[in-house]
């Protein structure tokens, strides 16, 4: 279905200091990898300037927010920030955006930003991108947006280059199937690249944090053929990544920082087919 090739991405964040996070933006570039993502939100640091100093340390490695959290910011701030790192970076950063998830609410309110109705939010998500084009000129940064609801979706395939089907953790096939086909509906002619995120890759139980965040564990996940799991050796996991590429399109697979070593297998077997 899909005729984007297979890349993949690493979700991190900066920790120790800027010659550890160099470190592990060359870590991931050595491995095949072709982007480093990080989130957005007050509790971590600031992710256009993190995002810098990690490009400034790769040669190839592309950059991304994954995603930026639309009520954090005015709409030009974001863009700015988008612009000028597109620009730094020689055109290796994606611009990742989405409406934030719910505990992105009181980084709003410490912020003195208005958190917005769902439709408030996800038009912040759509002048972001309108204001980036137009500082980009002839410039083309990517645009990532992460979308789970109908119209998201449907404003996703109509403007951004990447999506990322935000799924629930339970989802199975059929659901990432609707998801993709509601935005190569909206997309029509325009050739966008579908991408999921990983929440746990391999078969042991998922850490603590992750735990926290998904709420299942290992077996439930596996039992509902969560598309959030992967599994198997590396040859098996390459097998079901090749077999949802051809279902429903996804190409452009993230994981986060501490699946890094169990998903570098499957990159060296997968990146660029």
């Amino acid at each position: 279905m899909s005729e984007h090739k297979f890349r993949f991405g690493v979700v991190a964040t900066p920790e120790g200091g800027a010659q550890r996070w160099a470190a592990t933006a060359k870590r991931v570039e050595g491995l095949g990898f072709s982007s480093l993502l990080m989130p957005d939100g007050l509790q971590l640091l600031e992710p256009f300037s993190s995002l810098a100093v990690a490009a400034s340390a790769t040669t190839t490695l592309r950059v991304g927010t994954f995603v930026l959290a639309s009520p954090l910011r005015a709409p030009r701030a974001a863009a700015w920030g988008g612009h000028s790192l597109s620009v730094l970076t020689d055109g290796r950063f994606e611009f990742g955006i989405g409406t934030g998830r719910p505990e992105a609410q009181r980084f709003a309110e410490q912020l003195g930003r208005p958190w917005g109705t769902p439709g408030e939010r996800l038009r912040e998500v759509a002048e972001s991108i309108e204001l980036l084009r137009e500082l980009d000129g002839e410039r083309h940064t990517p645009v990532l947006v992460a979308a789970g609801g109908p119209k998201a979706l449907a404003l996703a395939g109509r403007a951004a280059d990447i999506v990322t089907l935000a799924a629930p953790p339970l989802a199975g096939r059929d659901h990432y199937a609707a998801m993709a086909a509601r935005v190569r509906e909206a997309a029509g002619d325009r050739d966008v690249e579908i991408a999921a995120n990983l929440f746990l890759v391999g078969d042991e139980e998922p850490p603590p944090w992750t735990r926290r965040f998904i709420d299942f564990d290992h077996a439930t996940l596996a039992a509902h053929d969560a598309q959030t799991l992967l599994r198997g050796t590396p040859t098996e996991m390459a097998d079901e990544l090749q077999r949802r590429r051809d279902a429903y399109g996804v190409s452009y697979i993230s994981v986060n920082g501490a699946f890094l070593d169990q998903l570098a297998p499957v990159v060296e077997l997968l990146a660029g087919r």
